[in-house]
C-alpha cells in the first residue's frame, strides 16, 4: 500500500481535463473552469510550468504517451469532439481524428500506439479505437459501454475501469490487443476516476458514487486491493505514472481544484532484533 503527499499545484484549477507522462515527468491539458481549457502545464517533480497551449480547447478528453510525445483526443467544447492532436514537449499539432467523435472517454498506451475506449456521444459507447502514430482504426468493443471511466496500461495490453452506465461501475475489463476480457471488480464502484500503471500493476483513485471520493485501489493483474486514500477527495481528476509513482491532479471538490498528489508505495520495513543469550 501507498500514501499520497502534497505536490505542487496546477496553474490553473480545472476539472474534466486530461493527463499523461510519469511522476517526474507529468503533462496536464484541456478541462474546464468557467470555459473551455487548452491550457498545457509540464510537471517536473515539483511544480507545473505553463507548456503549449491545445489548438482546441475542450473538456472530458483523454490522453497517453509522455511529457516529450504526448497524445489527446476527443472532448466536449459546444459539440462531441473528434479531435486528436500531437505534443512534442513544446507544441501540439494535428494528428488523425478519432473515427467516433466522444466525450468522458478514457485511453492509455503510447503516442505511436494509443488506444481509446468508452465515452459518450448521445448515447454510452464501447467502440475502442487504435491509434499508429497517424490514424486511428477500430478495434474490439468493450462489453461495457460506460463513459466518466478511466484507464491504464498500452495498446496492447490495456485497463479500463469504473465508469457510469445508468448506474455507477465498479466494472474492469483488460485488453489484449484485440479483444476485452473480465477482470477483478473495483472493490468501490465509481464514475470520474483517474487512473495510471500498467495491466498488470494499475492504481485507480478518486472519482465520484453521489459523494466526492479520496478511495485509491491497487491492481495486480488479477484483483483490486486498498491503497492509501487522497488527502483530498474529488471528482473529474487526471492522473498519470506508475502504481508506485503516481500523480493525481486537477479535479473538482465544491470548487474547481488545482491540488496535485504524489503516490509513493510504501517500503517494507524491516526490523532487527538481536537475539541476546542467557545469562549463566
Amino acid at each position: 500500500m501507498g500514501t499520497w503527499s502534497s505536490g505542487g499545484n496546477l496553474a490553473t484549477a480545472r476539472y474534466t481535463l486530461a493527463g499523461c507522462g510519469t511522476q517526474a515527468a507529468g503533462l496536464s491539458f484541456g478541462g474546464y473552469s468557467n470555459t473551455y481549457l487548452s491550457a498545457t502545464e509540464e510537471y517536473n517533480g515539483t511544480n507545473w510550468s505553463a507548456g503549449g497551449n491545445l489548438a482546441t480547447a475542450r473538456r472530458d478528453l483523454a490522453g497517453c504517451g509522455t511529457q516529450a510525445a504526448g497524445l489527446s483526443f476527443g472532448g466536449y467544447s459546444s459539440a462531441y469532439s473528434a479531435v486528436t492532436e500531437e505534443y512534442n514537449g513544446t507544441n501540439w499539432s494535428a494528428g488523425g481524428n478519432l473515427a467516433t467523435a466522444r466525450r468522458a472517454l478514457a485511453g492509455c498506451g503510447t503516442q505511436a500506439a494509443g488506444l481509446s475506449f468508452g465515452g459518450y456521444s448521445g448515447a454510452c459507447l464501447s467502440a475502442t479505437e487504435e491509434y499508429n502514430g497517424t490514424n486511428w482504426s477500430t478495434g474490439g468493443n468493450l462489453a461495457t459501454a460506460r463513459y466518466i471511466l478511466a484507464g491504464c496500461g498500452t495498446q496492447a495490453a490495456g485497463l479500463s475501469f469504473g465508469g457510469y452506465s445508468s448506474t455507477y461501475l465498479s466494472t474492469t475489463e483488460e485488453y489484449n490487443g484485440t479483444n476485452w476480457s473480465a477482470g477483478g471488480n473495483l472493490a468501490t464502484a465509481r464514475r470520474g476516476l483517474a487512473g495510471c500503471g500498467t495491466q498488470a500493476a494499475g492504481l485507480s483513485f478518486g472519482g465520484y458514487n453521489g459523494a466526492n471520493l479520496a478511495v485509491t485501489e491497487e491492481y495486480n493483474g488479477t484483483n483490486w486491493s486498498a491503497g492509501g486514500n487522497l488527502a483530498t477527495a474529488r471528482r473529474d481528476l487526471a492522473g498519470c505514472g506508475t502504481q508506485t509513482a503516481g500523480l493525481s491532479f486537477g479535479g473538482y471538490t465544491d470548487a474547481y481544484s488545482a491540488v496535485t498528489e504524489e503516490y509513493t508505495e510504501l517500503a517494507e520495513l524491516l526490523i532487527f532484533i538481536p537475539w541476546i543469550g542467557e545469562c549463566m
